[in-house]
């Protein structure tokens, strides 16, 4: 079975490599439609989308991953910033507090006309260090932090501001790798 990623995020296509699965790039062209504000639906929705959209174009006998990621703090979700101004926004209410990062994946399975998926999302909970002023124009100076949710990347420079996380540290850089890994051993999908 052809896996496709549905996602041209340079960090989920370094993961699914990292977990030894050979897959194809065909990034969704979808326009995100939002239904809701609640951040685990809304990751689960956006996923869906994304490997829906793929998977409509593909042949039979192909596994679609579509998967999407978002930063939520004090119940705001943060997308990735517009310019410098709101990516600095974002990391001062980041700043010496927990915020949450989730992740939804959507797997769709095309055999011939029939389609299936399941849907599933990780949180995980991350601690950031008090920032000062400085050091928060220093690191969107550097432009690390506007394509990214929440204005920041763990895996970067970003990760001396990190304190803690409790849970998946994958799902932070972009996709739980090991629950989907698992996902798809459960339902036989893995040779």
């Amino acid at each position: 079975m052809r896996i496709i990623l549905a996602s041209g995020s340079p960090r989920r296509n370094e993961l699914l490599k990292q977990i030894g699965l050979n897959f194809s790039v065909v990034p969704s062209t979808k326009e995100e439609v939002r239904s809701t504000d609640v951040p685990e639906k809304l990751v689960e929705e956006l996923s869906y989308q994304k490997a829906m959209d793929v998977a409509l174009k593909e042949e039979e006998g192909s596994l679609v991953i579509g998967a999407d990621t978002l930063v939520a703090c004090d119940g705001q979700i943060m997308g990735k910033p517009e310019d410098e101004e709101q990516a600095a926004e974002m990391l001062r209410a980041l700043s010496g507090s927990t915020h949450q990062v989730y992740t939804g994946v959507t797997v769709v399975i095309r055999e011939g006309e029939d389609l299936e998926y399941f849907t599933f999302h990780e949180k995980t909970d991350v601690l950031v260090y008090p920032l000062s002023e400085w050091e928060i124009k220093s690191y969107v100076a550097g432009k690390e932090p506007m394509d990214k949710a929440g204005a920041y990347a763990i895996q970067g420079e970003f990760a001396r501001h990190i304190k803690g996380i409790c849970g998946d540290y994958n799902n932070v850089v972009g996709l739980p790798v090991a629950r989907l890994y698992q996902e798809l051993k459960k339902r036989g999908l893995l040779s």
